[in-house]
């Protein structure tokens, strides 16, 4: 998420963003050469800085999605392993009233926990990221991703040794904070990005993640076969090479990332940029988008129902999605590596959508086809939700996939065209923290919905649920494109 209101997020709509440190492009004779040179000579060096973020971003997310498929079994390791006077226990005797209560099997206080701890992880880059951003904005780009990434190398390393429950929720608190680097890369790519070219840049972005989401998996199923031992912490592998990924690229960003921002660009006071911050952070700021000064009335208005909209749709998806690998590992006893499978073929078949279909999509076409998507999202979880064999269940995530690949990129482009050239960064800021924010809070209500009412019942409901944002976005047929 872009979370920052630096100047350096509000490019202008007509003149290409300024390269750091570019020199500028001459003869053997050190005459300045024509235009067309210089333009060719600055679209090079963009295209080098987008390919160096882009790398990085893979890098990182590899090893952030390493833990994916892992989540049921290592939960249920801690059920067996933490011990009587550990974490885990006493969090399943607090909850022992309710679960008789509402009749919840005790297998599934795994899918309620690890609702928690999708939800706090979530949280914890909702709050931070706005935050790290602000701190970019003062300091660089640079200095921050790097420090981010040490955290997440400490939280990995935490993770590798977490014979309780108790280490393994202090390194996912370490992980979400740290995942704040996510938002300063997407601002060092609006940095260098002209705006043609800031379409390829967010594009590049969207690759990054589809890759990190079909590779990632794969080499964490892949791990745990391998090398798993129940006699021992089996997932210290897996989370050992997260980390070897990360130092790898620590020292790709020391050696090839460039600085983005420069210093005459860069916010002067750190209690300044901080306040900026917190206006992404508080709730009702968010919905209302009151950061974003002098937008006319009616833009304003639309942006608003834009911004419910996709808020509504990302917390009822996300409840569902992050369901999705207890769903499989308890009703069809999916191993990792086949849940590693199922993971990785979503990943790919949303990479190819968004890389050869999404990014084509004519300008007038893009409300059609966000709303196509909002509907196919209904089917596709409730087909999940009535699967009793695998094809049935493979349909519904092969929908599932083709509807993610047009609503988040189709909705963004929508909000991109809302505001002057000083307005945007902070309108797709505000867009972006309100997706954080769905995502900080759906998971838990989805495995709550799954622990107190079954599968069955919680992604029917979800998927009907899911014609809300839908229906409002019909209701809005004059939105900006």
């Amino acid at each position: 998420m872009v979370t920052t209101r630096s100047k350096s997020s509000k490019l202008s709509a007509d003149t290409p963003a300024d390269i750091p440190d570019s020199p500028i492009p001459s003869d053997s004779a050190g005459k300045v050469t024509s235009p067309r040179s210089k333009k060719v000579k600055s679209s090079f060096t963009s295209n080098y800085a987008q390919l160096i973020i882009f790398l990085s971003l893979v890098l990182d997310l590899i090893a952030f999605t390493i833990i994916l498929p892992l989540f049921p079994s290592i939960l249920q390791y801690y059920k067996t392993r933490d011990g009587p006077d550990g974490v885990y226990r006493y969090l399943e005797n607090k909850i022992g009233y309710f679960q008789r209560l509402v009749g919840a099997p005790s297998e599934f206080n795994a899918v309620l926990f690890g609702g928690f701890l999708g939800s706090f992880f979530s949280f914890l880059q909702f709050v931070a990221s706005p935050i790290i951003g602000a701190l970019s904005d003062v300091y660089g780009r640079k200095p921050v991703i790097l420090l981010c990434l040490v955290g997440i190398a400490w939280s990995n390393w935490l993770w590798s040794v977490s014979t309780s429950f108790l280490t393994f929720i202090l390194a996912r608190v370490v992980g979400g904070i740290s995942k704040g680097n996510l938002s300063v890369s997407m601002a060092a790519m609006t940095d260098i990005s002209s705006s043609d070219k800031r379409a390829s840049g967010m594009a590049l972005i969207g690759s990054a993640f589809s890759i990190g989401f079909v590779v990632g998996p794969m080499i964490g199923a892949y791990y745990s076969k391998s090398w798993s031992s129940r006699d021992g912490v089996w997932f210290a592998t897996p989370a050992l090479f997260g980390i070897a990924l990360t130092i790898a690229d620590i020292i790709f960003v020391i050696t090839l990332f460039r600085e983005t921002l420069s210093k005459e660009k860069r916010l002067k006071s750190v209690a300044s940029s901080l306040r900026q911050a917190f206006t992404y952070i508080n709730i009702k700021d968010l919905f209302l988008f009151n950061a974003v000064k002098n937008m006319s009335t009616k833009d304003l208005k639309q942006l608003r129902s834009l911004g419910v909209v996709y808020f509504l749709y990302l917390f009822i998806y996300s409840a569902l999605e992050f369901t999705l690998t207890f769903l499989t590992h308890w009703k069809f006893h999916y191993t990792t590596m086949q849940q590693g499978w199922m993971l990785s073929g979503a990943g790919i078949t949303m990479a190819v959508m968004q890389g050869v279909f999404v990014r084509r999509i004519p300008s007038e076409s893009v409300q059609t086809y966000a709303s196509l998507g909002l509907l196919l999202v209904v089917p596709a979880f409730i087909c999940i939700g009535l699967a009793q064999t695998s094809p049935v269940l493979i349909i519904g995530v092969f929908i599932y996939s083709l509807s993610t690949s047009f609503v988040v990129p189709c909705m963004t482009t929508i909000a991109s065209k809302y505001g002057t050239s000083s307005q945007k960064g902070t309108a797709l800021g505000i867009f972006r923290s309100l997706g954080a924010l769905a995502r900080a809070t759906g998971p838990i209500v989805g495995c709550i919905g799954f622990w107190s009412l079954g599968p069955l019942i919680t992604y029917c409901t979800g998927g009907v649920l899911l014609l809300i944002p839908w229906y409002l976005l019909r209701l809005s047929p004059n939105m900006k494109v």
